[in-house]
């Protein structure tokens, strides 16, 4: 007959001295806010996209009640998205140590027996796997989109909105239940010493080999050295030499005008010299009166405007501020019908020439299209884009996520969407 002591489900298998409710609870306190900032962050990330604006943007369309809070993304300041999403990714990446040592803390209550001793405590079992299953799973596929390792099915986007609506929900059930509790349990930490039914302390424990404060300054550490080697990605200037886990190269690694972040190449997306070669690349412009096609000499001698802006995407990544020379979103849109110096703009659908990946199209809303900084860019830093930053054109829209920035791109559909 197997030793009962060697089954995780009994309470003498589990003999680490340092479980116990007073680190837990530090743990959990520590996620209660950081979560929280989280969730925030990624339901504001999520209104970025438009996602109410078409089908295009919308790669949730059966969220219902879930975009309860959707709103019209703004333009300004230029540094919205480049903030919100750099605070949800880093901060992310650097509660890493902290979930994992507040799931090390709890561990031995997973396999407690009899799974289910009433109905509530029934309940309370299947929220704790929501919670945990919930919270390795957001953790999990946000750090392999950050990765672009893309090796779970389906669409990210989908998979992460409805994630963190169960991930939250778990967790914030479990918070009202256990907040007073871990607030009890940090004040008097020698009360939690004693052994009982549904205990965290071993009745049996081995002997240390570091203190409870000495495990959290571990966490702690981890924690900081994650958030070194990410922070720098958003912040850019000599941190950006920090940022380790961010797998973004130059364009051009020589330097130069066009030297700095990319998400795709141009050979990445399929794109061919011969595609956006002068004598055979053309925008089409589409809307009130109809379809204009326009080469890229003739979009330069119509009026050019530069404006400073970054460029920052979902990956938490975003770039300096770069200096984009090109024709305005609304001056566009007032070729073919509208009044493109005035607010009553309407909505674009951007198409690009790539072939492969996301985002081949995506919409602006009509707010994007208006404000003077949206431009159809041909140049950056005066130097013309490189096929790498979208040549022959991108878009480019202040605060806008960097999917929405799109290059190569190939007809402007003017419009309600």
């Amino acid at each position: 007959m197997r030793d009962p002591l060697r089954l995780p489900s009994s309470p003498g298998f589990w003999r680490s001295p340092l479980r116990g409710p007073w680190l837990t609870s530090v743990l959990g306190l520590v996620l209660l806010a950081g979560v929280t900032v989280l969730f925030a962050t990624g339901l504001v990330s999520y209104a970025a996209y438009n996602p109410n604006l078409s089908r295009v943007n919308d790669t949730t369309p059966d969220k219902g009640l879930l975009g309860f809070y959707l709103f019209a993304w703004p333009t300004g300041p230029v540094w919205l998205y480049r903030l919100t999403q750099g605070v949800h990714v880093t901060l992310g990446i650097t509660l890493i140590p902290v979930l994992l040592a507040k799931l090390w803390s709890v561990v031995p209550r997973l396999f407690t027996l009899p799974p289910a001793r009433s109905v509530a405590h029934a309940l309370e079992r299947i929220s704790l796997l929501l919670l945990v299953g919930g919270g390795l799973f957001e953790f999990t596929t946000g750090v392999l989109n950050i990765q672009l390792a893309y090796v779970f099915p389906g669409s990210f986007y989908p998979l992460h909105f409805y994630g963190a609506w169960v991930f939250f929900a778990a967790f914030l059930a479990h918070a009202v239940l256990k907040a007073p509790t871990a607030v009890r349990a940090v004040r008097g930490r020698r009360a939690e010493e004693r052994y009982g039914p549904g205990s965290l302390v071993s009745p049996r424990p081995a002997a240390p080999t570091v203190s409870r404060r000495g495990a959290l300054g571990l966490v702690g550490g981890g924690a900081l050295l994650l958030f070194l080697t990410t922070v720098g990605q958003s912040l850019g200037g000599p941190l950006r030499r920090t940022a380790l886990l961010a797998p973004r190269g130059p364009a051009d690694p020589n330097g130069g005008p066009n030297g700095f972040q990319i998400n795709k190449t141009a050979a990445y997306a399929g794109i061919t010299p011969a595609d956006t070669h002068e004598d055979a690349w053309r925008l089409v412009v589409t809307g009130r009166t109809g379809t204009v096609r326009l080469s890229r000499a003739q979009l330069l001698r119509l009026p050019s405007h530069s404006v400073s802006l970054p460029i920052a995407c979902v990956e938490g990544w975003s770039t300096a501020d770069q200096w984009w020379r090109g024709v305005r979103l609304r001056d566009l849109a007032g070729l073919v019908g509208y009044d493109g110096h005035a607010a009553a703009v309407p909505d674009v659908l951007v198409e690009s020439l790539q072939r492969h990946g996301a985002f081949r199209r995506a919409a602006l809303r009509a707010n994007q299209v208006a404000d003077p900084r949206s431009l159809l860019a041909l140049y950056v830093n005066g130097e013309e884009l490189s096929a790498d930053h979208g040549h022959p054109a991108r878009v480019i829209v202040p605060a806008a996520p960097g999917v929405l920035n799109t290059k190569w791109v190939a007809r402007l559909t003017f419009g309600d969407l």
